[in-house]
């Protein structure tokens, strides 16, 4: 065990010089020691990412390449086809949510999107009692971040959530794989529970419920949907001199622009 401490005892007059030298020898020897204990116990919790960089291959984004000037929804469409279609993009539906809480504290999570329109706006379901919904349900103010790595590419939504209808989210609700409507119905979100074992308990239990597969699954109350109007929705597009690309569609303020949308360029 290695000494991190000591007291030397006073002997008075008894000291003599070359005592007070190896005592003192001794005490900075002890002092390195102690350093470097603790800084070999910690070396494996740094690590210098100071100079981890990407370099992107992908061409400058302008202007006249937009897709459209006047609707963000088809530039999306055509970046998110890109993206389906990029064999490197593992879900190209998944996005990021964050809300903000009553406390004003922020919250995100990946969800997976399951629609987008101008008519319907961005569409993604979960538990009713889950803390995105409780936030959502006190502030609807939220944001929405895609981000497709292997083309170097995020598309930013700031917007306001607003809950589906019943009738809508038990549409959807039908068309989903039966394990995943089982989940949905066991799975108290959010909320403390004992151990995975009682979770798993209580979905057996109802797998041997539903085990007729002839018998459909009901939508559970406390489980829909929300669609996310957009008011701001910025497309960015990385470069390797950090010159990044970002265009932003901007709701139409009085006198200003056409097609309810303005665009402009912010730099990186």
């Amino acid at each position: 065990m290695l000494l991190r401490s000591f007291r030397v005892v006073s002997l008075g007059a008894f000291r003599s010089p070359r005592y007070h030298y190896a005592t003192y020898t001794f005490e900075i020897w002890i002092r390195a020691m102690s350093t470097e204990s603790s800084s070999s116990s910690s070396v494996a919790l740094r690590h210098d990412i100071s100079q981890l960089r990407t370099a992107y291959s992908r061409t400058t984004f302008t202007e006249d390449q937009l897709v459209s000037s006047t609707d963000p929804f088809r530039q999306f469409h055509a970046w998110f086809q890109e993206a389906l279609t990029c064999k490197e993009v593992a879900e190209a539906n998944a996005v990021c949510v964050s809300t903000v809480g009553e406390d004003g504290r922020p919250s995100s999570r990946m969800v997976l999107m399951k629609g987008y329109s101008k008519e319907e706006g961005f569409k993604f379901y979960t538990n009713l009692k889950s803390r995105k919904a409780r936030e959502v349900a006190a502030n609807p103010a939220v944001c929405l971040l895609f981000y497709w790595a292997p083309l170097h590419r995020q598309v930013r939504i700031e917007g306001t959530a607003e809950q589906m209808s019943d009738e809508a989210s038990a549409r959807y609700f039908s068309t989903r794989p039966r394990e995943s409507q089982l989940s949905a119905v066991v799975s108290p979100q959010s909320e403390r529970i004992s151990s995975r074992e009682e979770l798993e308990e209580t979905h057996r239990e109802l797998s041997r419920v539903y085990s007729d597969s002839s018998v459909d699954i009901p939508k559970p109350e406390h489980w829909g949907g929300f669609r996310v109007w957009p008011h701001s929705v910025e497309f960015w597009q990385g470069q390797s001199t950090r010159l990044h690309d970002r265009i932003v569609f901007e709701r139409e303020r009085d006198n200003e622009g056409s097609g309810n949308w303005t665009i402009h360029r912010l730099a990186p």
